[in-house]
């Protein structure tokens, strides 16, 4: 769908733009399927995604100009659903939301498509609140304030669910998600792994890493008690608001990296013996980029790591642990090395994720929705 004189205005609506996580690497394969986009977030923190994003026309919300909002925008929760309503989307033919809070709530003129891509409905208000705002993860008055407000929020994240014309799930755990709590189908397109620039490696090093935003929900507490008790090297590469919290609780064998660049994480992925993945997550881009570099995974067995760690006979990509406790991730890191793993089949199979592949499903199913949508003759109202 490359841009002529009749070809469709496309949005692209992704909530912030703070650090190239999982969705910003989709949104950046995005922008190079329909690179004549108009991108809106909420925010954005200038030199924070790749160069890609960086150069396509961006508009933000209210939310921009806040005070401290670069660091501190999690706290404008509940102004979100407003400042992402206040988008003027007019004059564009599809927007292409993508989803993990607030963005699929845009209000969309009559007669343009809009499609979701859902990372997660809202994790804060559904299946995740204690871990963000339970006694113990959030102060007194951070709770009491959510308290109040978290059955309107959920109130309107369902509502909001009526105005995509189509929702795309990052994985069949997500398409679960979105039924249960939306009931909406959806279709499955995984997010871009982009296999071609990681390479196949046979070096280990002896350390296990983690690759991750230090937040409640990925469950890096986990990973360090249980390796401080092991004695054994654990290097954990990212930042995030539980930095402090996890540093308190690490022994001498934790080694916190904090944010690497892209080589510098690819030479820990080639150098380590297998990545730990300790949360329930969407769907995880972790565990294939391991895997395209020939390394195993330890992961909780829950949510998206189901759908890439597999313990069958015939493909053996990683170690599953049951529980989420310091006892049974410990016993995967004794069952883990008892077993073989092939280097090349693990990359093989990561293959399957490949960027690319992801390029293409999006066009092919954007550009399908768009024939179908542009044939009707009978317009929509406005929805938000």
């Amino acid at each position: 769908m490359r841009a002529s004189p009749t070809s469709p205005r496309i949005a692209i609506v992704h909530e912030w733009f703070t650090g190239m996580r999982g969705g910003e690497k989709c949104v950046e394969a995005l922008c190079e399927v329909f690179p004549e986009a108009t991108l809106f977030a909420l925010l954005r923190v200038p030199g924070s995604v790749s160069p890609i994003i960086e150069r396509m026309p961006l508009r933000t919300s209210f939310i921009q100009h806040l005070p401290f909002a670069a660091t501190q925008y999690r706290r404008y929760l509940p102004l979100f659903p407003a400042a992402v309503q206040r988008f003027d989307l007019r004059g564009f033919d599809i927007v292409i939301s993508s989803n993990h809070c607030v963005a699929k709530g845009v209000c969309t003129p009559s007669g343009t498509l809009h499609i979701c891509y859902c990372h997660t409905p809202m994790r804060y208000i559904w299946h995740l609140y204690d871990d963000y705002f339970g006694r113990g993860r959030a102060g007194l008055i951070t709770r009491l304030a959510m308290g109040s407000i978290v059955e309107w929020l959920r109130a309107w994240d369902v509502r909001t669910a009526a105005n995509p014309d189509f929702f795309v799930a990052n994985s069949e755990n997500v398409r679960n998600r979105i039924r249960e709590i939306y009931h909406r189908d959806a279709e499955v397109i995984y997010p871009p792994v982009d296999t071609e620039s990681l390479t196949l490696s046979t070096t280990d090093d002896g350390f296990f890493l983690i690759v991750t935003a230090m937040v409640p929900y990925k469950r890096v507490d986990l990973a360090i008690r249980a390796f401080t008790r092991m004695n054994e090297k654990l290097v954990i590469v990212g930042n995030g608001p539980d930095m402090s919290r996890l540093r308190a609780l690490a022994g001498p064998s934790i080694d916190f990296k904090g944010w690497q660049s892209d080589q510098e994480v690819r030479d820990l992925y080639a150098r380590c013996s297998a990545v730990v993945f300790p949360g329930e997550e969407d769907f995880g881009i972790v565990p294939v980029e391991a895997m395209a570099c020939g390394k195993p995974v330890i992961a909780y067995a829950k949510g998206g790591a189901l759908e890439t760690v597999i313990e069958h006979a015939d493909l053996k990509t990683g170690v599953l642990f049951r529980e989420q406790t310091v006892d049974a991730l410990m016993n995967a890191v004794g069952q883990f090395r008892r077993e073989k793993f092939d280097p090349k089949a693990l990359r093989g199979f990561a293959q399957r994720f490949d960027r690319e592949i992801y390029k293409k499903k999006m066009a092919e199913f954007v550009s399908a929705k768009w024939n179908a949508h542009r044939d009707r003759s009978t317009p929509r109202q406005e929805r938000g």
